[in-house]
């Protein structure tokens, strides 16, 4: 199992009622977002997932939602067609709020959670505090998309992921190098050659 998976497995499973699989289909909504940007330029996004009650208390809408209305069978994010306006809506300012079930119940929203005793990496900037702090004062896990196209998970006011996009990718694929074979590490680069 990739470590990322087993990361994700090990959030899930800290008395929450969150599906893996749902974690996992917004971190992979998260990478294609950081991989392909929209009309040709990179953009920033972040996803709460889970402990939506809480979320929508501690947030409030930047506009109009565009999610609401729409009945929750329409909205569910393993649906292709959701995943696309999802990516379009990514392009606004604000925050995603997903269920526990993969439903994504709001868009474009202000996360209004205090930053006290959060404590980030010099360079991460405001959508970075704001998944740290609601992740602190919720029980949600938040997924952030870095204009810089990495992927970062908070969990409990903490980074516990970042994934490079291309990186995480490959580890999708499997290698064609047969057997006998070595691998080395070469200056943080992993090399896999036959013998």
């Amino acid at each position: 199992m990739p470590a990322t998976s087993e990361l994700l497995q090990r959030i899930c499973e800290e008395k929450r009622t969150l599906d893996c699989n749902v974690l996992d289909a917004v971190v992979v909504l998260a990478v294609e977002i950081a991989r392909e940007g929209r009309e040709g330029r990179k953009i920033g996004t972040l996803f709460t997932v889970g402990d939506v009650e809480n979320v929508l208390k501690h947030s409030k809408p930047l506009i109009l939602d565009p999610l609401q209305g729409h009945p929750a069978e329409k909205k569910r994010i393993t649906s292709h067609d959701v995943r696309e306006t999802l990516k379009e809506l990514a392009q606004l300012d604000g925050a995603f709020v997903i269920s526990e079930g993969g439903i994504a119940v709001s868009a474009c929203r202000y996360l209004d959670a205090t930053s006290e005793g959060i404590t980030l990496p010099l360079g991460l900037g405001s959508r970075h505090m704001a998944a740290a702090s609601i992740t602190r004062q919720t029980r949600a896990v938040a997924v952030v998309v870095s204009e810089s196209s990495i992927v970062r998970v908070f969990n409990r006011g903490e980074l516990v992921c970042e994934i490079i996009p291309e990186i995480w990718m490959m580890r999708r694929y499997s290698m064609h190098v047969e057997e006998p074979a070595i691998e080395r590490t070469e200056k943080d680069v992993r090399v896999i050659a036959r013998t």
